[in-house]
């Protein structure tokens, strides 16, 4: 059986990325280097010579390739990514899509004129499919967004966040659940199936609607609920769930400018546990993503797919943690 350079980490009591950095030239401290190449010899490992040839081929650099950088959950992943780059020895090229598909692929262009070592991806659905019939001329994970088992990804268990919060809510006694998804991206259809798959085990009506994962396309359609003779009486959302920051942010706009309340006219529950979740009314209640752990996984992983390019495919599912706040607590069903 080969020795990686996982075995190396564990001997060393480091990280993969740690061992990849004093194998090469990292920056790392003399008692560093002098640990991991104890544990080389007394593992028996051998680098993989044609993935350093690899390596000396491109720039020493990655790219990370996001959605959406305005996005507070992005803008974590890309901080730990980059600080996992950085104890690697390597840089990074950042680049924005705004879930373009023809952005995706001018960066995708732009990442292969530039020799970058990898690539750290958050595709669009109409790019994940493309991309598994392309041959790739650097090796890809993908974090937040999964596919179809032909790529390394890092995502959450958005199955099971999904069916988290309406379980939170229909324990709260909130029936008439509506969920809000992100229209350009798996992750929305992952969090719809496990919404779905809850709304039906109790019972409750399917209601959801997939929109762009936009601040102001969430603000808009909550803000049609409260408009006069919207609704007929005994059928307007109770609760609401919003599939992500962005989208939470809209919902909570909405309330605000039609002068309602979390939870009295409406309980709310959404994703990612950013700083101002905990400031607005009473709270908001989130799934908290592990957004640093979902960033270094990734830079792990691709620098595992260098040094092991023919090792099968493989996915990192991390779990969420729901968050309770005020914006759900039990009020007067109306």
């Amino acid at each position: 059986m080969s020795v990686s350079i996982k075995d190396v980490a564990r001997a060393a009591g480091v990280s993969p990325a740690t061992v990849s950095r004093a194998l090469g030239t990292g920056p790392v401290s003399a008692e560093l280097r002098a640990l991991v190449a104890a544990a080389v010899r007394e593992t028996g490992y051998r680098p993989n010579l044609s993935a350093r040839r690899l390596r000396s081929q491109h720039s020493h650099t990655i790219g990370l390739i996001v959605a959406d950088i305005s996005n507070p959950f992005f803008t974590a992943v890309a901080r730990a990514v980059e600080d996992a780059a950085y104890q690697a020895g390597l840089r990074v090229i950042l680049c924005n899509t705004d879930e373009n598909p023809e952005r995706e692929a001018l960066y995708l262009q732009l990442m292969e004129e530039e020799r970058v070592t990898g690539v750290i991806f958050a595709p669009t659905r109409m790019t994940v499919e493309k991309l598994g019939a392309q041959e790739k001329k650097f090796p890809i994970v993908l974090i937040d967004r999964a596919a179809g088992g032909w790529q390394d990804a890092v995502v959450l268990d958005n199955f099971a966040a999904g069916a988290a919060l309406v379980e939170h809510l229909h324990a709260q006694g909130y029936r008439r659940i509506t969920g809000l998804f992100g229209n350009a991206s798996t992750t929305g259809i992952e969090r719809h199936a496990g919404f779905a798959a809850a709304v039906q085990k109790f019972g409750l009506a399917p209601e959801a609607k997939f929109i762009a994962p936009s601040i102001a396309a969430a603000e808009a359609e909550v803000t049609s609920w409260f408009l006069p003779g919207a609704r007929p009486a005994g059928t307007a959302p109770q609760a609401v769930i919003a599939s992500n920051g962005l989208l939470l942010m809209g919902v909570v706009r909405a309330l605000r400018a039609a002068g309602k309340t979390m939870p009295a006219d409406l309980a709310v529950a959404g994703f990612d546990n950013e700083s101002w979740t905990e400031l607005v009314g009473p709270g908001l209640t989130v799934i908290e993503q592990p957004v640093a752990a979902i960033g270094r996984a990734a830079m792990e992983m691709l620098l595992e797919r260098l040094e092991t390019p023919d090792a099968p495919v493989r996915k990192i599912v991390l779990g969420g943690k729901c968050i309770v706040r005020g914006s759900s607590a039990p009020a007067q069903i109306k």
